[in-house]
């Protein structure tokens, strides 16, 4: 299988591969079949397949790399676990800062962040234990003009020596043949090697799941969780001299970053006001805490990541909502009040209840030329139904 993928590759970086994939851009998949017909007359049916489903994943991969995808090499399981440009590029930047000069990059899969290092101006050796994803990362250093500072390595990230590197990536799988696993032990490499590689090289950056808990994040470590545009991509271990704080929540594209040392619990009180919902990122830092004391607020339950206020604060860390009612979560009484009001565009959103969106939109069936936001949640312990509107310019 690995033999068949790399002749695939080599024969799209043909002349003539190139010029089909050319060719394919922005093709419809519907009409595939009948375009692979006309090409058969021209070229082979296996460059024809390569080619399409190269095209395919290019399509996909703008989602993740822009523009770039365009010239880009891709496989399906390497652009789905794939870093995308803009997590790739804070990292990068990063390191750079920090003044790093040159990187391995392990596990480094169709090279994400091996890129994004070496746009950044840093030479970077990417290792990967696949053959054709070592292959497709070569590929794609030269497509995009920077095999100058990439090299590419096809090993065992736990037999690659580090020394002499100023800093480390390392981007464990997190997969098995039963799928996502959330052990960090049953990474590959296992969570344990992270602090083989720490002691081996003066700073680095190991990425992990989401979810991982505090506790087990090494001593001395710098935790930060990543999101981008509301959407938590990753979370990330620093040590040595690139760790700069214990916690941190970055929010791209924008960069907005909130720190703490230690995590601390937020006061909580009656409902207010204004309800902030904080990004996903500041959730994961347990840093809900630091955005409470910003705006003045406290949890509307111990248990869930809503804070309210009577003050109105911009803030990047959150999305803001003015309450008009809060009411016990009953579907009869908010069908009512939606209808009373003229309320057809219905957003739903929910933290700590069980009930779907979906199922409230269908009981309720919201007409009429207004709009409305409800947020199901808890207050008190209690369920509870907030409806209110979101307030621009404070997200």
């Amino acid at each position: 299988m690995h033999t068949d993928a790399i002749e695939a590759l080599a024969a799209l970086l043909t002349d003539e591969g190139r010029s089909l994939l050319d060719l394919l851009a922005d093709h419809d998949a519907a009409h595939e079949l009948s375009l692979a017909t006309r090409l058969r007359r021209e070229h082979p049916p296996e460059l024809i397949a390569a080619a399409l489903t190269q095209s395919r994943l290019r399509q996909r991969g703008r989602a993740k790399f822009g523009a770039d995808a365009d010239r880009m090499f891709f496989t399906p399981n390497g652009l789905e676990q794939s870093t995308r440009t803009s997590v790739a590029d804070h990292r990068a930047a990063r390191l750079a800062a920090a003044g790093v000069r040159r990187a391995i990059d392990l596990c480094c899969g169709i090279g994400g962040d091996a890129l994004a290092l070496a746009r950044a101006g840093i030479a970077v050796h990417a290792v990967d234990l696949d053959p054709p994803t070592c292959a497709v990362v070569r590929a794609n250093a030269d497509a995009l003009g920077l095999a100058d500072l990439l090299t590419v390595e096809c090993a065992d990230a736990t037999e690659v020596n580090p020394s002499g590197y100023d800093a480390a990536l390392i981007d464990p799988a997190r997969r098995t043949a039963r799928g996502r696993t959330f052990d960090p032990e049953s990474y590959a490499p296992p969570f344990s090697f992270l602090t083989t590689l720490a002691a081996r090289v003066p700073a680095g950056a190991a990425k992990v799941a989401p979810g991982i808990p505090h506790e087990i994040v090494p001593a001395g470590m710098e935790a930060e969780w990543v999101s981008d545009r509301g959407d938590v991509k990753e979370a990330v271990l620093w040590w040595g001299g690139l760790a700069r704080a214990g916690l941190r929540a970055t929010l791209l594209p924008g960069g907005a970053e909130l720190t703490s040392g230690s995590v601390r619990q937020a006061p909580v009180g009656p409902m207010r006001r204004y309800l902030y919902e904080p990004d996903g990122a500041v959730i994961r830092a347990h840093l809900v805490s630091e955005v409470a004391e910003s705006v003045n607020g406290n949890l509307v339950d111990e248990t869930i990541a809503y804070l309210t206020s009577d003050r109105l604060v911009a803030t990047a860390f959150a999305s803001v909502y003015e309450i008009t009612d809060v009411l016990p979560f009953n579907l009869k009484r908010l069908k009512a009040l939606l209808r009373e009001r003229g309320v057809g565009t219905l957003t739903v959103k929910k933290r700590g209840s069980a009930v779907e969106p979906e199922e409230v939109r269908r009981r309720v069936r919201p007409t009429g030329p207004n709009a409305a936001t409800v947020l199901l949640t808890r207050v008190a312990g209690a369920p509870t139904m907030l409806i209110g509107r979101p307030v621009s310019g404070t997200g």
